[in-house]
């Protein structure tokens, strides 16, 4: 495992792992990571996406420090994948309901 990076470097990572774990749910979600304005540098916002809908759950925040220090412990990226697998059932259960 990995610690230590640099944000956009952090930013890929969250987005290969959170989207490698959501699509063990279903190849058609996706992760999207907002790094955008107050979070550039600082956090991450992670949600799913599957199709144009978005995962009902306000995004994951996730600071950048604990994505930093997080991604080279096993217990934690065993968490996140947890979380985001979570969400990725309840994206998939939303759309089953409006169907």
């Amino acid at each position: 495992m990995f610690s230590g990076g640099d944000y956009p470097e952090c930013a890929r990572w969250l987005w290969n792992v959170a989207g490698a774990h959501a699509k063990r749910e279903s190849p058609r979600v996706e992760a999207v990571v907002d790094t955008a304005g107050a979070r550039e540098g600082v956090s991450f916002g992670l949600q799913l996406r599957l199709g144009e809908a978005l995962a009902p759950r306000a995004p994951l925040e996730l600071t950048f420090e604990d994505v930093r220090e997080g991604r080279g412990r096993i217990e934690w990226c065993q968490a996140l994948a947890g979380r985001v697998r979570g969400q990725a059932r309840e994206l998939l259960a939303a759309e089953r309901r409006t169907a």
